[in-house]
């Protein structure tokens, strides 16, 4: 299988303190991958630095083999990663419709012109756009509420609809920080169906930050473990997570 993601050397300091050090991660096409780790341990500040939030101090980041440091977080985005937030982040006095179209406009291109004399080409590109955004919807189960604002939807549905939306911008690479995070347990059961099912139905590679053990152990099938923003350990679910090491620094000595 080839990789669809190969982090070098990654590192970066906040004033004197390493956040990130020497930071490696390959993860292959359709793999379902999770980086875990104590509070603090540099998680979310790895994400910030594959999607170019933060540029790294050193070290390297291709995606399929195209190197994305140095680029701005909108061409990371279009040349392949998606994320979604441990806080969702919906465009909330948005319509569900319309949260997915947002995720659209890479790929459905009208001029300014178009847009404010509504052109036949505009009114074109907004059918198709719809089209799309409609099969999105339905293949998450959110269709019926295609027409309602994303902040009435309840907290499960929110968490799909930011999924759908970063499909929307058709990753190589989704990265998911947290999306079990102030789930009760049947919306993370159903959580992590949707997680498969986007894998398996889109071909998808998953990377996903978590804390819910069960959420990673049920669908992640390797891991790497951060902690003080070094690697603590990789490898397959269930040898990392039995690892002594592992154990100690999520429960101490």
């Amino acid at each position: 299988m080839s990789a669809v993601l190969e982090v070098k050397n990654l590192g970066i300091s906040f004033g004197g303190l390493r956040a990130v050090n020497e930071f490696n991660l390959t993860i292959e096409k359709g793999a379902l991958y999770g980086l875990i780790g104590p509070n603090g341990a540099g998680k979310t500040t790895v994400f910030n630095l594959l999607t170019g939030v933060y540029k790294p101090s050193e070290g390297s980041v291709l995606l399929d083999g195209q190197e994305m440091v140095g680029k701005s977080t909108i061409e990371i985005n279009k040349a392949g990663i998606a994320r979604t937030f441990q806080n969702i982040r919906l465009f909330k006095q948005m319509t569900v419709l319309d949260n997915v179209k947002a995720g659209l406009h890479n790929h459905f291109k009208y001029s300014t012109f178009s847009g404010i004399f509504h052109t036949p080409a505009y009114r074109k590109a907004e059918k198709e756009m719809d089209e799309k955004a409609m099969e999105l919807l339905e293949v998450f189960g959110l269709d019926g509420d295609a027409g309602q604002l994303a902040a009435n939807l309840p907290y499960g549905k929110q968490r799909k609809l930011e999924i759908a939306r970063a499909m929307a911008t058709e990753p190589k690479l989704l990265l998911l920080d947290e999306p079990a995070a102030g789930m009760n347990p049947n919306e993370t059961k159903e959580l992590m169906e949707t997680i498969h099912f986007v894998r398996d139905h889109f071909e998808m590679t998953i990377l996903l930050i978590e804390h819910d053990m069960k959420l990673v152990s049920g669908i992640c099938e390797k891991l790497t473990v951060l902690n003080f923003g070094e690697v603590l350990c990789q490898g397959d679910t269930s040898e990392v997570l039995s690892n002594p090491q592992v154990i100690t620094a999520y429960l101490g000595e």
